[in-house]
């Protein structure tokens, strides 16, 4: 409907609201002390969000811009409820497996329920994945960050 009205892409006007955004969260965010890596003060993480936000914003409008035509055939795709459901279950999946599982099982099942919106994906290479992300949420969250998650609980 925009491009009807303006005749500009969508995606443009995604990618500057999502610079926009980005922009507003990182000047509300520099107000605050930003601090360091190591003390990190309570502006830091707005202003990090903030950035990343206008990164991802730069880079939806490049995309567009440098993208083949758009289709402009006037049809829109169905939704994909598999996926958003998939999505939904492996959140609520998170959720519960990490109060009463632990890490690793959580992390396991929010990686393979997810994993299986995708029509591309199959059984195997969701659960390749799943235990890829599993060990690297237990070096990352458990090694390196030393979160106080148990990587296995029962109840």
């Amino acid at each position: 409907m925009l491009k009807a009205v303006t005749g500009i892409p969508r995606d443009y006007f995604a990618g500057g609201l999502m610079f926009l955004l980005g922009l507003g969260a990182s000047a509300q965010g520099a107000s605050y002390t930003i601090g360091t890596l190591t003390d990190m003060g309570p502006g830091f993480f707005p202003v990090a969000l903030g950035t990343i936000l206008m990164l991802a914003g730069i880079s939806i409008v490049m995309v567009t811009k440098l993208s083949a035509a758009p289709r402009d055939d006037g049809v829109r795709p169905a939704p994909e409820w598999a996926a958003w459901g998939c999505i939904l279950a492996g959140i609520a999946a998170f959720v519960i497996l990490g109060k009463y599982g632990g890490l690793v099982p959580a992390t396991c099942a929010v990686v393979f329920i997810s994993a299986l919106g995708d029509r591309q994906n199959t059984w195997k290479s969701a659960f390749v994945l799943a235990a890829a992300m599993g060990v690297i949420a237990v070096v990352v969250f458990w090694w390196a960050l030393q979160l106080q998650f148990p990587l296995f609980s029962w109840g």
